[in-house]
């Protein structure tokens, strides 16, 4: 028998798009020979995985996982998608995401590395290529984020929830709180922020963290409408100024109204509670997925989706 070398597997992973566990099983079950491996991947329904790639996968399921560690947390949200909303429902869809989601608790880097990552005896990467192949639409593991905080709690917030869930839904959001006193009221705090943040889409955490080509972009334009107004320069500048705040209050967590009390800032909000438990606090991170967004999506109903635009 032939011997089946790394560099084979590989080669009949590039060639079917099939995990690199079962490529190796279908050399060994043929000898090395490729042509016959791929027939035997063809045969097990297997290859099929490869054919749906080119498929848009927008939609799918946000999933949030978190860990207690005692004093602190450990929180991951991800965002695996699939071709239909229909496979979102499949139970067998759902509990990879959430174990996906769970094995990306310990995972520091990329994406690349969580799809490196050994899940059940098989990389995840592996995992995804066998669930394609078994339910029968292209998916895709697209982003990934992990927070964690020594001293303090993780809040989490899934919108839009897949029925029967609460960690899995259209849109999931983390938000890390550093800081001691009471753990259930950080908890508490971290919570509504995410709630906030779910329904308020901030760009950043701090006026720090937009990024310069957004400023500079928003600037610009507010640089135009105020001289187009005819106004002197140097009150054209002022404008630009206070509008690039107004901007700032509607784009930055910290500085954005509460949605539940908005005549609180989500940075007024952190000190009331630091004050409340009688210790200092601090946001010291936060993501927000939210399903598909910026991805080309597939329609199915142009009329429709006119209809529900326009409202007709």
């Amino acid at each position: 028998m032939a011997e089946i070398t790394a560099s084979l597997v590989k080669a009949l992973r590039d060639k079917s798009g099939v995990g690199m566990m079962d490529c190796k099983k279908a050399l060994q079950e043929t000898s090395g020979d490729m042509e016959a491996a791929i027939d035997w991947l063809r045969a097990k329904g297997l290859s099929k995985a490869a054919k749906k790639a080119d498929r848009v996968a927008a939609e799918g399921a946000v999933a949030l996982a978190v860990r207690d560690l005692g004093a602190g947390a450990v929180a991951a949200v991800i965002e695996l998608n699939a071709e239909t909303d229909f496979v979102a429902r499949n139970e067998q869809f759902q509990g990879a995401a959430r174990k996906i989601a769970t094995a990306a608790l310990d995972v520091t880097g990329d994406v690349e590395a969580l799809r490196a990552t050994s899940l059940d005896g098989v990389t995840v990467a592996d995992e995804i290529t066998n669930l394609i192949a078994t339910i029968g639409e292209n998916m895709l593991l697209r982003r990934f984020v992990r927070f964690s905080v020594a001293e303090g709690a993780i809040g989490t917030y899934v919108h839009g929830a897949l029925a029967g869930t609460r960690d899995l839904g259209r849109i999931g959001v983390v938000v890390a709180i550093e800081g001691a006193g009471d753990k259930a009221r950080l908890a508490e705090l971290g919570r509504d922020i995410a709630l906030h943040a779910a329904a308020a889409a901030p760009l950043a955490l701090t006026v720090e963290e937009l990024s310069p080509e957004v400023i500079e972009r928003e600037r610009a334009i507010f640089t135009e409408q105020a001289l187009a107004s005819g106004k002197p320069q140097a009150v054209a500048e002022k404008m630009v100024e206070g509008r690039l705040r107004k901007f700032y209050e509607e784009s930055v967590l910290l500085k954005q109204a509460f949605v539940k009390d908005p005549d609180v800032t989500i940075e007024q909000l952190v000190a009331n509670t630091a004050k409340a438990v009688g210790a200092p606090i601090k946001v010291t991170g936060f993501a927000r997925f939210a399903l598909g967004e910026g991805m080309e999506k597939e329609s199915s109903d142009f009329a429709a989706e006119v209809a529900a635009m326009t409202g007709g």
